[in-house]
């Protein structure tokens, strides 16, 4: 998998207890070039305000435990089958910048998909 420069793996299904509960973070990196912690939670289904509650739980988590000094803070990314932008407007605090929700594809989209996905036709119209 490609993520792009700095990349570095830490780990599949990290696991941490809290109060006797385990929680487990998809997908872990470290990118040395941005020096933060980048966490990852894939979720097939539609995005919910609950999922993006628990990624701010686990950047919570790596900020307050696990950041080394000089660190910059953890950056979270949900990936999921759907996303609802106002689910993640309206959870998210404004001005946030840790926490990100992005679809994802399971399949090679076509030609019409990836045009509508990106509105090229509105493009077009705004560039005329």
């Amino acid at each position: 998998m490609e993520l792009g420069r700095g990349f570095s793996f830490v780990s599949r299904q990290k696991r941490f207890t809290l109060d006797g509960q385990d929680f487990f973070i998809d997908l872990v990196f470290y990118n040395y070039i941005l020096k933060c912690f980048v966490l990852f939670d894939l979720k097939t289904d539609k995005l919910t305000h609950q999922d993006l509650g628990q990624m701010q739980m686990y950047v919570n988590y790596y900020t307050r435990e696990l950041m080394n000094e000089g660190d910059n803070p953890p950056i979270g990314i949900v990936l999921c089958a759907e996303k609802n932008d106002a689910v993640v407007k309206y959870t998210l605090p404004e001005g946030n910048n840790q926490i990100f929700a992005s679809k994802y594809f399971t399949y090679l989209p076509t030609e019409e998909e990836l045009k509508r996905e990106l509105r090229i036709d509105e493009f077009r119209k705004i560039e005329e």
